[in-house]
């Protein structure tokens, strides 16, 4: 009896018009969507390419001046992924390169400057087509369930034989869902044929397991609102009010409370502009540099007054010089340190806090789960901007140690430095060469998953709380 009920709730859905929507919609949008994508994909490692070989050949014909102190003297420039393909994520949101200047680390032009409309229209990869396309698809696929059946009068017909109501439950959600999954899995391997066939890396050992675990998220999210359109179907004796509910549901839960909850997060908790972090910056060197420059002033003048003689004409003066304004010199850079450190830690910490509260009120829609999830296992998410800013900051230390900290706002000892240069041999000139850029460091799958753990275990949960509330109101409805 089981079976054949599942039989014919599958034969119900595929001889209905949903099941030519969903056909059409899986074979249409899937592949070319990955296609597409990886298309774009190809086009942005070019520009990748071109832009890091560019700027190693002006770097060695024109060395920047590291004496401006918003010159960049090296660039971290963002690799593009190419599991990008299947979620866009954070990757046009973030600087194409990390300029690093005395200032600090200065952003690049992100590749929304040059696709602003098409950002402000959506992006439309595989994580768009499961969250918004296949989740309303799976609503219309169940909000009748139940409801239909009481509103036909067949439940009762149904329910008459000697079938526990469980059964009859469980037929529904089975055979609909099979219905459902099987055209979005053949979509799904045709895409992954193409995209293949146009070059993706689907063998290497870093790509399959999550590629495979991505399409075990999306099922899972399915699965979900299946709990969802059958949990309105059992609450309503009308499919069409049953259909209204569900497209409700649809809207707030998809559309409105995953941009709400960041919304709410801004006004309980605003941050600063990246602009102004780097104006107060810029503006705290200025002040210090002339504090500084004063103070060593005072110092020859003190040192001229004793009947000493100073001047920048011989290796000895240079020397005295060097000495007098040592200490002095580095007392203002390290006061520029800390309280340049103070600046960014107050304004990572609020963008934290914004973020965190945010991410935390958008996971009551299992939509922000699912976005969370696949931009991590797709490379695009907060652990590869994270592991971006991490790797800007390394670099910096590093310049700043190797470069940055010997180099002096001092008058003379700009004019002593230029003097040094031009007496240097190419050689020497080698040796000064800055420290390449790092590698951007690719968690491991073990590590996403860890990472994503909380979402996981989300969805987990508005399955199993969602079904058993469709069982509990089911059971105690009349028939």
């Amino acid at each position: 009896m089981f079976l054949t009920l599942i039989q014919k709730e599958i034969m119900h859905h595929v001889l209905s018009s949903r099941f030519v929507a969903l056909l059409l919609m899986c074979v249409l949008l899937i592949p070319l969507t990955l296609s597409t994508n990886y298309g774009k994909y190809q086009r942005n490692l070019v520009d990748y390419q071109e832009a890091v070989k560019r700027t190693r050949a002006e770097a060695e014909e024109n060395p920047p001046d590291a004496q401006n102190p918003n010159a960049e003297v090296a660039k971290l420039f963002l690799k593009p992924t190419s599991l990008s393909v299947f979620a866009n994520g954070l990757e046009e949101a973030l600087p194409s390169y990390l300029g690093m200047t005395r200032n600090g680390v200065r952003q690049g032009a992100t590749g929304l400057a040059q696709s602003s409309l098409s950002y402000v229209l959506g992006n439309l990869d595989f994580l768009f087509v499961v969250s918004t396309v296949f989740s309303l698809l799976a609503l219309l696929f169940t909000f009748d369930a139940v409801a239909g059946e009481r509103e036909a009068g067949t439940i009762r017909i149904t329910l008459s034989n000697p079938l526990p109501r469980d059964l009859f439950l469980w037929s529904k959600l089975i055979g609909g869902y099979l219905v459902f999954v099987v055209p979005f899995l053949v979509a799904f391997l045709l895409g992954l044929f193409v995209i293949v066939w146009q070059g993706f890396p689907l063998g290497e050992p870093e790509i399959w397991p999550r590629v495979l675990l991505l399409t075990g998220i999306s099922l899972l999210y399915i699965a979900v609102f299946f709990a969802i359109g059958v949990l309105i179907s059992t609450f309503l004796d009308s499919s069409k009010t049953a259909l209204i509910v569900a497209f409700t549901f649809w809207v707030f839960a998809v559309l409105i409370a995953p941009r709400a909850g960041f919304l709410a997060a801004k006004l309980i908790s605003p941050t600063q502009t990246e602009q102004s972090v780097y104006m107060q910056r810029t503006a705290l060197r200025n002040n210090l540099n002339e504090e500084m420059q004063n103070k060593i002033n005072t110092k020859m003048f003190a040192e001229m007054s004793k009947g000493g003689r100073l001047e920048i004409n011989t290796q000895t003066d240079q020397k005295k010089y060097q000495e007098l304004r040592a200490p002095i010199e580095e007392d203002y850079r390290q006061r520029f340190q800390n309280e340049a450190d103070k600046i960014d830690r107050e304004f990572q910490r609020q963008k934290v806090r914004q973020e965190e509260l945010g991410a935390t009120l958008s996971r009551l829609a299992p939509t922000s789960s699912l976005t969370y999830i696949a931009m991590n296992l797709t490379e695009t998410g907060v652990i590869k901007r994270e592991a971006y800013f991490e790797t800007g900051e390394r670099y910096y230390e590093r310049l700043d140690e190797e470069h940055f900290s010997k180099i002096s706002d001092d008058q003379f000892a700009q004019i002593f430095r230029i003097a040094a240069r031009m007496n240097t041999d190419k050689s020497k000139k080698e040796e000064e060469k800055l420290p390449p850029a790092p590698e951007l460091p690719i968690p491991s799958v073990s590590d996403t998953l860890i990472h994503s753990v909380v979402d996981v275990l989300l969805l987990c949960l508005w399955a199993v709380v969602l079904t058993t509330l469709a069982f509990l109101k089911f059971f105690r409805s009349d028939i």
